[in-house]
């Protein structure tokens, strides 16, 4: 069974990161559900990540970033982007925007797309801050089975698989992120979840017009 650290516990930080450093994967609590951690830039981690949830390989993988501004090293920043980040960052809304060139990461699953987020939580938000990278953001479950907004649910469904979870108390929300793509013209809402889509029409139709 995966170790369990109480968020209470500062000592959960320096594990998490040292975990994450080595390639293990670190399982989480947002504001949305839980999630499981591998750092973005470690390809030998994020395919481990693949088979412990049993997601196939070119199903891309969202990520976690800390702060708005980090957008900018990891994909390219519309003023779409600008004004829903704005809106909606620090938050339940997932953007998916196309990559910069620069930016390479298995988790994308050699799309030239990424889906981003920074979550309305600081335990995570400090996290990836001191990674000093994105995190992926995917939640803590088996493909198929529900995403996990405990952390004993996150141990019940992916035991020793992984190599910590962190127990921060049943998530706020309950319901995973809202997805919508703004790659395409108009952008399409890829999943229903914490934003609503009457919020996300009304914010566009407003800035835009």
């Amino acid at each position: 069974m995966a170790k369990i650290v109480s968020s209470t516990d500062r000592s959960y930080l320096d594990e998490a990161l040292r975990l994450l450093r080595q390639g293990e994967l670190v399982c989480y609590p947002t504001d949305t559900v839980y999630g499981i951690g591998a750092a973005a830039g470690d390809d030998g981690a994020v395919r481990r990540l693949f088979a412990v949830k049993g997601r196939p390989l070119d199903k891309p993988l969202p990520l976690l970033i800390a702060d708005a501004g980090d957008a900018t090293r990891i994909a390219d920043v519309t003023p779409l982007a600008r004004i829903l980040m704005g809106r909606f960052w620090p938050g339940g809304l997932t953007i998916v925007m196309r990559k910069a060139e620069r930016f390479h990461s298995v988790a994308l699953a050699g799309q030239e797309t990424v889906a981003l987020r920074v979550p309305d939580h600081p335990l995570v938000r400090e996290i990836i801050r001191l990674l000093g990278e994105p995190i992926t953001g995917t939640s803590a479950n088996r493909a198929g089975a529900r995403p996990p907004v405990s952390a004993a649910e996150v141990a019940f469904q992916l035991g020793d698989m992984v190599s910590l979870v962190i127990n921060g108390g049943p998530c706020p929300r309950r319901l995973e992120s809202t997805v919508i793509d703004i790659t395409q013209d108009p952008p399409r809402i890829l999943r229903d979840g914490v934003v609503r889509r009457e919020e996300l029409e009304e914010e566009m139709e407003r800035q835009l017009g």
